[in-house]
């Protein structure tokens, strides 16, 4: 194993659209929302465990979720866990890490991944993370790996591949990137699908230490230099209080906008290894397996009567029992109930905005 691996697991959002089984006091990431057994964030863990070794890995998350990783990935060396203070998005904890891991080793070579997303076929997903590692450690370039759409998506945002003849990567693996798009709508998406030229952004990035911390320097100046003033106080009893500050004065930019759209050295790696951010009730009905009505059901005690179509997630201890009813989400969690159509399921944020507002904080 290269010792020059390192692992960057971001697990800081709230997972809102999971609502009412993620709440922010346990989002989706530290929840086993597959009944697989594993967390998501434990999942994530065990794909690279076997590229990065287990003192390599960072966690970048809330301060309130300090304890939840101590319990899920004890692996882990407790200093390894990076605590922000507020969301900042994802540029800002990207350069957090790269301070602290810069202390270890100026020669890492990084993997960045969400804590939250599903990888059915691993076998093939860490040979292109292995290929990756290869090629971020051999050129200075900035890498993102893309997914071979299957669709017209409009809820992924899209990387295009440079199609020049004169781009050498031309006939590789590995393509130079040349545009970032966020998320189309279905026109755009249809037209993304059938040219052949764009992939789904995973959020999933490879690249040197020495060329992200150049592209922040050349792109994110600004976010750089106050995580520069730590160089010193990283890895020491003055960490927290530096980044209590430094956090209440960064701005909030994610990586993609404040410098992978921006940067000429950025490629993608393009393939398809049964990847979903399962960001939403209906990503996870997609990944899941269905019975013969075409439900998919997470409880012990459910019984379904002309019932289709739908993903009904409840507590063992609860027996739910639903007749008549097609295409609907039923979703159920410390006394919360939610029962919504599949098709409208985008409204759920505004939902949970809704009742933080009317009901409290201690529904969401």
């Amino acid at each position: 194993m290269n010792k020059n691996n390192y692992c960057v697991i971001m697990a800081g959002g709230v997972g809102s659209r999971f609502w009412p089984v993620s709440k922010t006091a346990k989002p989706k990431q530290f929840l086993d929302i597959l009944g697989l057994n594993r967390t998501l964030i434990q999942q994530t863990f065990d794909r690279f465990i076997n590229v990065c070794p287990a003192e390599n890995f960072f966690v970048v998350t809330s301060e309130i979720y300090k304890s939840l990783v101590v319990e899920q990935l004890p692996e882990i060396p407790e200093k390894n866990i990076l605590l922000e203070p507020s969301r900042r998005n994802t540029a800002p904890c990207i350069a957090y890490a790269n301070y602290r891991i810069e202390i270890e080793n100026p020669n890492a070579n990084i993997i960045v991944t969400p804590a939250d997303h599903l990888i059915t076929d691993t076998h093939k997903f860490m040979k292109v993370i292995n290929k990756s590692l290869k090629f971020t450690d051999q050129n200075d370039v900035l890498l993102t790996i893309g997914i071979t759409p299957t669709r017209a998506e409009t809820g992924y945002g899209y990387i295009q591949e440079c199609t020049e003849k004169s781009d050498k990567s031309k006939k590789k693996e590995i393509k130079k990137v040349k545009t970032f798009t966020e998320k189309p709508n279905l026109e755009m998406a249809e037209i993304f699908y059938k040219s052949g030229e764009f992939h789904w952004n995973s959020g999933i990035f490879v690249w040197s230490l020495k060329s992200i911390k150049k592209a922040f320097e050349t792109h994110l100046s600004d976010v750089d230099e106050l995580f520069k003033k730590g160089i010193g106080i990283f890895n020491t009893d003055s960490e927290e209080q530096f980044i209590s500050k430094t956090y209440q004065i960064c701005k909030k930019i994610s990586i993609d906008f404040g410098i992978m759209e921006k940067a000429e050295n950025v490629y993608v790696y393009p393939s398809n290894f049964g990847w979903s951010d399962l960001g939403t009730w209906g990503s996870l009905y997609e990944n899941s397996q269905h019975d013969e009505n075409e439900n998919v059901v997470n409880g012990k005690n459910v019984l379904l009567y002309k019932t289709t179509n739908s993903i009904i997630n409840v507590p063992d201890d609860k027996l739910v029992v639903i007749q008549g009813l097609d295409d609907v989400i039923v979703a159920e969690s410390d006394g919360v109930l939610l029962i919504s159509t599949k098709k409208d399921e985008q409204l759920i944020k505004e939902i949970v905005n809704d009742v933080k507002i009317e009901k409290g904080e201690k529904f969401v």
